[in-house]
């Protein structure tokens, strides 16, 4: 049955505070808010467990929004041999793009083919995986003429290295909008009666009298309010550490000797002007000099490029692209595009940390994928890392099984394969289809919200806009949006922000701060820095007014969003 929890309003704070002195016992209290803490938040919910979920920061803030924005099987695990995973990841894939059409949707990808015999390795590479997909798969690959390729991707480079582009291959992944996603996850937890904060951090864990192996039993959490210091406790049968590169922070609080589980890498995008690529396919250079995999793709009316990887010992909360990175990937797009970006055509560039999984020797760790792991500790504290966003549901799914099998929740079963996410059409909401043309295509947008007024699409309905414009991700929210005051007053005319927008984010997305607006409620920062740092201060006004705080507030989250934002500015 394909029915959407009936959607609830978000309580203001101070109520959300006080749900925290509330004597009762929460089943579930999941620590982090990215794509794994959320997704295990939803599903904790939906089974009937009483959930709470905090977050130190904001949802999202880390690794979640720094995605190359791909729902994705995984081609390069193809190429490994790894197919069970390939078939897992497509398969959750196809049903993302099932329960949430409004945030994800079908991408076209150009594989060029330079050498003699690419063509026919690329092919039916993947013709497999579009088996893999089964009758999710969104649509079938296909070869490309030379001139098929061209007209698809105009700025592909006719020749690489002396060697000129003989054809290519079509093939079909999802996309979306990876701070989008989590927003919609988060509206999610409450619509199901679930809560979630943010700003609200974990400073230790609550131990219990009964005594393993001369250590209290996880019972609970100690968490603090960010803004006003006010520590709480907050007791529970099942605690989820799902922190991400982050984790082992938290498995000391129960463990002081727990062995790193997380060796955290870095990876870099770069944001062009739409110019770079203006149709409405993405290209995949499957194999660069240096092995690593390029992605051109559309995204909101702009390009991005990436990604590198490259490995860290530190854990920045704003990591910042190495010069060494950025001239990567703008050497290596240069080869590939017709058109060379160059350091003064990025408009933004931003850095995320991946949690890659150490192996820890602990007999109680439990792989259930090469993608993410789940250990259950000697006190009971569940940890999950690792994996990806395409993959975020069936990760949850897996912890709270964890969960349920160490006998830290009762018997439930999981429900979030057929569970729409909050904004899809929950009366026969069906997935997106690949489509040639313009108005169900990803990077089909100027950017501008006057364009993305007028586009429309015939799913889930007809007053819905495009995919990959800035209202297409609110779904059945649209019109309580479009209904708020400013919705004419563009701030980020890159990004389709206007004030209306900033006031829903107060409102009902429970942003915080300027950068909860400019950088993950709407995604100004990561298209057009210089353009979300001409609009910070009226953004402040609007947020200031709309919750209440005074004049010295704005100046302080105006200062706090400027430092970020000089992370996502490249130096020209």
């Amino acid at each position: 049955m394909n029915t959407a929890p009936v959607p609830k309003a978000i309580p203001r704070r101070d109520a959300l505070l006080g749900a925290l002195n509330d004597n009762a016992t929460w089943d579930v209290v999941v620590i982090g808010g990215g794509a794994t803490g959320l997704g295990t938040a939803v599903d904790a919910a939906s089974r009937g467990y009483r959930t709470l979920l905090v977050e130190g920061q904001d949802f999202a803030k880390g690794t979640s929004s720094k995605a190359t924005k791909l729902v994705h099987g995984g081609v390069r695990y193809l190429a490994q041999g790894n197919i069970s995973l390939v078939r897992e990841a497509l398969h959750e894939r196809g049903l993302l793009n099932r329960n949430a059409p409004h945030l994800v949707w079908p991408l076209g990808f150009v594989v060029p083919a330079y050498g003699l015999f690419d063509q026919p390795f690329y092919g039916v590479g993947l013709k497999m995986y579009d088996m893999l997909a089964g009758k999710l798969n969104l649509a079938p690959s296909r070869w490309l003429s030379k001139k098929e390729t061209l007209a698809a991707a105009s700025t592909i480079a006719p020749d690489v290295s002396g060697r000129s582009l003989r054809g290519g291959v079509l093939y079909y992944d999802g996309q979306f909008d990876d701070a989008r996603l989590a927003i919609a996850l988060m509206r999610t937890l409450f619509d199901l009666g679930g809560t979630a904060i943010n700003y609200v951090r974990a400073a230790g864990l609550l131990r219990g009298s009964d005594v393993r192996e001369s250590k209290g039993a996880i019972e609970g959490v100690i968490v603090q309010d960010v803004f006003s210091g006010t520590e709480y406790t907050v007791r529970a049968r099942c605690v989820v550490n799902a922190t991400g590169v982050w984790v082992d922070s938290v498995r000391r609080m129960d463990d002081p000797q727990a062995q790193t589980m997380v060796a955290p890498s870095q990876g870099v995008h770069l944001t062009l002007p739409r110019d770079f690529l203006p149709g409405d396919k993405a290209i995949l250079i499957p194999k660069t000099d240096d092995g690593r995999v390029l992605f051109v793709v559309p995204w909101n009316g702009h390009t991005i490029v990436g990604t590198t990887d490259a490995p860290r010992d530190d854990l920045p909360l704003d990591p910042v692209a190495s010069n060494a990175d950025i001239d990567f990937i703008l050497q290596t797009a240069a080869r590939y595009l017709s058109r060379k970006p160059t350091r003064a055509d990025v408009t933004s560039v931003w850095a995320g940390l991946r949690p890659l999984v150490k192996a820890t020797g602990e007999t109680a760790t439990k792989t259930l994928s090469r993608e993410h792991t789940i250990l259950v500790s000697r006190n009971g504290l569940v940890t999950v890392t690792g994996g990806k966003w395409t993959t975020y549901r069936r990760m949850a799914q897996d912890v709270i099984d964890t969960a349920i099998q160490h006998q830290l929740l009762p018997q439930a079963h999981c429900r979030t394969a057929d569970l729409p996410l909050h904004g899809a059409n929950p009366v026969g909401a069906q997935p997106g289809r690949a489509s040639t043309g313009a108005t169900l295509s990803a990077g089909s947008s100027t950017g501008s919200h006057a364009d993305a007024t007028r586009n429309t699409t015939a799913s889930p309905s007809a007053h819905q806009p495009a995919h990959g414009t800035p209202d297409s991700y609110y779904g059945t929210d649209l019109p309580l949006l479009r209904a708020l005051p400013g919705i004419d007053h563009v701030l980020v005319g890159a990004s389709g922000l206007t004030e209306a927008h900033v006031r829903f984010a107060a409102r009902h997305e429970l942003a915080r701060t300027a950068e909860d607006v400019l950088a993950r409620r709407n995604r100004a920062l990561f298209l057009d820095s210089e353009a979300a740092v001409l609009a910070a201060p009226e953004v402040a006004r609007i947020l200031a007014e709309e919750l209440g705080h005074d004049a010295a507030w704005q100046r302080a989250t105006l200062e706090a969003f400027m430092h970020t934002a000089a992370h996502y500015r490249l130096d020209k």
